[in-house]
């Protein structure tokens, strides 16, 4: 029987987020859940009365992420599995976006985690071990047309957990980044803001987006629940991918990426070589 661990996972109000604590939970973990709104706490802690925690927490707000993982660990005891989850869409061409809105993109998906991992690795290490999962996205492999900056901030997730792998595997912690890829949530309605001066140039490309999303022609083809399972086998792993794609789709995404990727470092390579220095 696996011993219970205390999991702290970021954005739980719906989505996988939701689905991956709901599995923790029913595994017979801890579950340290953040959420934004204060009305949603007592329908989270009723998932597992005494296990489920709630906690107030935006992770844009600098300030109060490190006493909110602190707060997690007085509840539970300890941390040993931490769920970057929260995050959110951002539809508009580059052109269209103002710097602000770019900016909350980033510090929503990016520098929250970058937050979160800061303020857990402490304690992490103490406990001599544990598990960072950091969810990306396909987005973060390959640039989708009108989705710039959340590509951009999904991007630099994954850049961002590749030399944390490395800088904490002599810890014992373990660090992935999980790459899915459609799944049915509400993704494409709530966890999405849409540029707020849009321009005539992208009119038909962001319809396109909008159609996709809101009224989908073929379902998201992944289970948010059968996801959670996916993360909770990683979370046990010893020796854990530092990529995982989630959903035969997001990985077929991310190996096209990839493939398109190295056809582009194939083109042209005596050009390239030649910023060598004469032998």
């Amino acid at each position: 029987m696996v011993s219970p661990k205390v999991w702290f996972i970021t954005g739980v109000s719906s989505g996988l987020g939701r689905a991956i604590a709901e599995a923790a939970l029913s595994a017979g973990h801890v579950v340290v859940g953040t959420l934004r709104k204060a009305d949603q706490f007592a329908a989270f802690e009723a998932l597992a009365p005494g296990r489920a925690h709630a906690l107030a927490l935006d992770v844009t707000d600098a300030a109060a992420v490190g006493p909110a993982v602190e707060a997690a660990v007085r509840l539970a005891g300890g941390l040993d599995v931490v769920v970057n989850n929260a995050g959110y869409g951002l539809v508009g061409a580059v052109e269209e976006l103002t710097e602000a809105e770019a900016a909350r993109e980033m510090d929503t998906n990016f520098f929250g985690v970058f937050r979160v991992v800061k303020a857990a690795i402490p304690h992490l290490k103490a406990r001599g071990g544990g598990a960072i999962i950091n969810i990306g996205s396909v987005a973060g492999a390959r640039g989708f047309p009108g989705m710039g900056l959340y590509c951009a901030s999904k991007f630099a997730v994954a850049g961002l957990s590749q030399a944390l792998a490395k800088e904490l595997a002599p810890f014992g912690i373990r660090v992935t980044v999980v790459e899915p890829g459609g799944f049915r949530t509400n993704f494409g309605a709530a966890s999405m803001a849409w540029a707020q001066a849009p321009l005539p140039d992208y009119a038909a490309m962001t319809a396109r987006l909008r159609d996709s999303m809101e009224r989908p022609v073929v379902p998201a083809p992944n289970d948010p629940a059968r996801g959670a399972a996916v993360v909770l086998a990683l979370a046990a792993m010893e020796n854990p991918p530092v990529h995982l794609a989630l959903g035969a789709d997001g990985r077929k995404y991310i190996r096209d990426a990839i493939h398109a990727r190295l056809a582009d470092y194939d083109l042209h390579v005596d050009l390239v070589e030649s910023a060598a220095y004469p032998v």
